[in-house]
């Protein structure tokens, strides 16, 4: 173009430099538009080499193409110039509009930098505006800004061109055509980017919608054929915890259909004892194990894990129910629980659940000196059972009978031991009407010429007797306990002194009675200490207590009496 005599430019070259632009918006991808700016410079803006250097997302210019020299092309396409390095070419040489112009007198202390270059040698200039082979020639390509001024946006890159065909630097016409083409050529860049990014987000969405509609369908199958229940309920609002979806697993688990689920939220089906436990998983997701009803009434063990399903906008919506099936499981765990804390052969808690117990009543420290009168709060009788029993622990009901007591007005201001009521032995030299936790030591009378005479198998029968009428002797909530061999012990509370003599007797007269044992009858006797619990005491100084008084009890009587028949 630089051969057309200024202002007299050809119509021709006028319609090229038309359509390079037309084509340059044209293009269908961003490499097809950088490629076709490149070229452009060629074709229509009368120079034998041009590169366009675009920056990346670090902010370093890589050699994005190149048109002119296969040669050049081949050997500095895709490599890269330091950010810095250009900042220093932008700052030098002459400003010619938007355009930067290096001549070779300047330009030689940017020969050793790492900007890909290409550029041959030459003779010195022979007149003032003859181009020299190491004249520096860059157009900057601006992102269209708010008022779409060429340089009022980001630095998007660099065109440089090299040797003009009419080997002289452009006119007034020249860099002006040069720098309008930048910055067409910045707006086509701009758009091919943003169309290339459109196309990557339109691939990327339908991959995402693709990969979603495979994860609705995992889910629904996994859903449906798990082999545990599952159920989907809603989360707020006036519906909250209705049950909106339930697979096969859970309806058969349940004894259920699908339709009549539906009716339902999870609290109107676990047991009562549960809902407690149902609310703090259901509001903090997580797992807890409880009680479900069934159609017939029953109820199953299950172990039930919740997720919330969030949405982005709003929150929490749905509630993931995993419901397992832990009934037989849980049979298990009573029936260990109920053997580790009673007697295998008599059912009868052993000797740590007693002392268990007897220790949950007692504190450390010691009972005030002066003791109220009877029936103010300080002698008030437990509000708490003993009881943590059979039924609790799936086992039989042998012998330990639970009931509960009224707490007393005011009990909550009681001496600061967080409603603790302290243990108290009546008095010994006379009856004031108190009473106190007793604890009986029983030992048999005769017990081991029964196993010598007759085996083992005639001692078993009359210790698994001994226990049950033992436990038939006492009231509820007391506790029978088998300490080991023939050794039983006792816990009744709210007994006076003399009430504690008279079941000691009546017990005694129970156990005397002849006992079935390998077909034939057998006697046994009884020996009775009773001992008092109160705090400050540990539970093996009240069992040692009673024990010692059992012994006592039993040389006190003579030998011919302490076994009946």
């Amino acid at each position: 173009m630089e051969t057309e005599s200024e202002p007299y430019v050809r119509l021709a070259s006028l319609r090229q430099l038309h359509q390079v632009m037309a084509d340059m918006n044209t293009a269908r991808s961003l490499a097809d538009t950088l490629q076709t700016v490149a070229d452009g410079v060629v074709d229509a803006l009368g120079y034998e080499l041009a590169c366009v250097n675009l920056v990346r997302h670090d902010g370093d210019l890589v050699v994005a193409a190149f048109s002119g020299n296969p040669a050049a092309e081949a050997l500095i396409t895709g490599r890269v110039g330091s950010r810095e390095s250009w900042e220093r070419r932008l700052v030098m040489g002459e400003r010619w509009g938007d355009l930067i112009f290096i001549p070779h007198t300047e330009g030689w202390v940017l020969d050793d930098d790492d900007v890909p270059q290409w550029y041959t040698d030459g003779p010195a200039p022979r007149f003032e505006d003859e181009w020299h082979p190491s004249d520096r020639l860059f157009a900057p390509m601006y992102a269209p800004g708010p008022q779409g001024g060429g340089t009022s946006g980001e630095l998007i890159g660099v065109l440089s061109v090299d040797r003009p065909r009419n080997g002289r630097r452009p006119g007034a016409w020249g860099r002006e055509a040069l720098q309008m083409y930048a910055f067409q050529a910045a707006i086509a860049i701009s758009n091919a980017r943003l169309r290339a990014n459109m196309q990557r987000a339109l691939v990327r969405l339908e991959r995402e919608q693709q990969a979603l509609r495979a994860s609705e369908e995992s889910f629904r199958q996994a859903f449906e054929y798990a082999p545990s229940g599952m159920a989907i309920a809603e989360m707020g609002g006036d519906q909250h915890g209705r049950i909106l979806r339930t697979n096969d697993a859970l309806c058969r688990l349940l004894g259920r259909r699908a339709s009549t689920m539906r009716r339902y939220s999870f609290s109107d089906l676990v047991h009562p004892e549960d809902i407690g436990t149902l609310l703090r998983t259901s509001a903090e997701g997580g797992r807890a194990e409880l009680r479900l009803a069934r159609r017939d009434g029953t109820y199953v063990w299950v172990s039930l894990r919740n997720s919330v399903v969030a949405d982005a906008a709003d929150g929490p919506r749905f509630l993931l129910t995993h419901v397992e099936d832990i009934e037989e499981r849980k049979r298990r765990e009573l029936h260990l629980a109920h053997r580790a804390s009673h007697d295998s052969l008599t059912g009868l808690p052993n000797s740590a659940e007693l002392r268990a117990r007897l220790s949950a009543r007692l504190c450390r420290q010691r009972p005030p000196a002066a003791l109220p009168a009877p029936g103010s709060l300080e002698s008030f009788e437990a509000f708490e059972s003993f009881d943590t029993h059979d039924a609790a622990h799936g086992g039989p009901p042998v012998f330990d009978r639970g009931h509960d007591f009224d707490f007393p007005p005011g009990a909550d201001e009681y001496d600061g031991y967080d409603h603790h009521v302290h243990m108290v032995a009546p008095p010994d030299d006379h009856d004031d009407g108190s009473k106190g936790l007793a604890v009986l030591f029983c030992d048999l009378d005769g017990f081991k010429s029964i196993n010598d005479r007759f085996g083992h198998n005639a001692g078993d029968a009359v210790l698994i007797e001994v226990a049950r009428r033992l436990g038939n002797g006492v009231r509820d909530g007391d506790t029978v306990a088998r300490l080991g061999g023939d050794e039983f012990v006792i816990l009744a509370d709210g007994l006076g002194r003399a009430d504690a003599q008279d079941l000691a007797v009546r017990l005694r007269n129970e156990i005397i009675q002849p006992i079935r044992a390998e077909g034939r009858a057998v006697r046994v006797g009884a020996s009775f200490g009773i001992g008092w619990a109160h705090c400050g005491m540990t539970a093996d100084e009240v069992l040692k207590s009673a024990d010692e008084r059992m012994y006592v009890e039993k040389r006190s009587r003579p030998k011919q009496h302490r076994r009946a028949g």
